[in-house]
């Protein structure tokens, strides 16, 4: 893409008028490849860096099994897709790389339970492990790149930031800490202590590594120093991941309370609480336009304003919800722990469509273009399309 911005202004001749069109013209073509790229492509849990569950890929009216992919024993990770491969562990304690055709490509067998979805990145694939190893593989091939050790487990996924010329990966573990990672080696290059556990995973805001955790905090860390920047106190533990928009945060907690966190200042904006429910939100929120949507505990999910945090609508599902629904193109994709998977409509809640797995779902979906890809109690990847 750049060789053709050069190419253009060649041709130009560095004419103001020429010049100021073919930059056009590159921007709509640089923008247009990241909205591609986008659609066929979910390499993180929640889809981005700011883990906002959204995509404007597009998936069907009412969609069919098209096939499923039995491991060796129960998925609580979410899958991730690049190109025509989904990536997923399971409790068997390997990792899988299955092709849209239903058959494997590799399985990398990490020596314990993975429950932390993958992240996909220049060529490899990063997870970690209940015993706190945290694995670079590469992509094409399953083989080990090198492996890091935390002091606990890891249920979270990483998430990544580039500081000059080095790609940083930062996850954060049951050892209390949040690790720095350096993407070539494996190296350690911080570790920033907090006062619990960190089970979700880190989201990215400026140069900042924003999560949650067990001692009942939101924080945010300076990725290039390893620095705190921010702690916001809420009133119990995050057992979720937050999802950044601007410079606004969206969480909530195990006591059934979900907020806005202006980051830049340090405190909450709008805190949503029903006095009547006080049970967990497991699950991450999901953020499009001025929606945010999030599942509950008590069986409902969500959909509030994310400007005064007041119920845009809520509805009723079968049973308890701890998986992060997913938002693509006005429609809400949702699992829950009885096994079913739920479409609503993102401006009314209108449920859509249903179909019934059978088996407990904890991950969340990953969406491409006309595919959605779950995993479930019973051992199996389902791709829907």
């Amino acid at each position: 893409m750049f060789t053709i911005f050069t190419t253009l202004i060649r041709i130009s001749n560095f004419h103001p008028m020429i010049l100021r069109k073919s930059l056009i013209l590159f921007l709509v073509n640089l923008l247009l490849l990241s909205s591609i790229k986008a659609q066929f492509s979910w390499p993180i849990f929640r889809g981005n860096q700011q883990l906002s569950g959204t995509t404007s890929a597009s998936i069907p009216e009412k969609p069919k099994l098209l096939f499923s992919f039995q491991t060796g024993d129960d998925i609580k990770a979410s899958p991730v897709v690049d190109g025509q491969t989904i990536f997923c562990g399971s409790a068997d304690g390997s990792m899988y790389a299955i092709g849209f055709d239903g058959k494997q490509k590799w399985k990398f067998a990490s020596g314990n339970a993975i429950e932390a979805p993958a992240l996909v990145i220049d060529g490899s694939v990063i997870f970690g492990s209940l015993d706190g190893m945290f694995f670079s593989l590469d992509e094409r091939t399953g083989k080990q790149i090198w492996k890091y050790t935390t002091d606990n487990q890891i249920m979270g996924s990483a998430n990544w930031l580039k500081i000059g010329k080095q790609l940083r990966l930062v996850v954060g573990s049951y050892d209390y800490n949040l690790h720095c990672v350096g993407f070539a080696k494996g190296d350690s290059i911080w570790q920033y202590e907090s006062d619990n556990y960190i089970n979700g995973a880190p989201a990215i805001y400026n140069k900042n590594a924003v999560f949650g955790g067990c001692d009942g905090f939101v924080h945010l860390v300076n990725i290039e120093t390893g620095k705190v920047f921010k702690k916001i106190k809420l009133e119990t533990y995050v057992a979720s991941s937050p999802v950044i928009d601007g410079k606004h945060a969206y969480v909530g907690d195990y006591e059934g309370r979900f907020f806005c966190i202006d980051l830049e200042a340090g405190k909450v904006i709008w805190t949503y609480d029903d006095p009547e429910k006080n049970l967990p939100f497991i699950a991450s929120p999901a953020l499009s336009g001025n929606f945010i949507v999030i599942g509950n505990q008590d069986r409902f999910i969500y959909c509030l304003d994310k400007n005064s945090g007041k119920v845009v609508w809520k509805v009723k599902t079968s049973s308890r919800v701890e998986s992060s629904s997913v938002i693509a193109s006005g429609k809400v994709i949702t699992g829950t722990m009885d096994g079913m998977l739920y479409i609503h409509d993102l401006k009314t809640g209108k449920e859509l469509w249903k179909y019934e797995l059978g088996s407990p779902i904890i991950g969340s979906p990953a969406v491409v273009s006309g595919k959605i890809v779950i995993g479930a109690g019973d051992g199996r990847i389902y791709v829907f399309g």
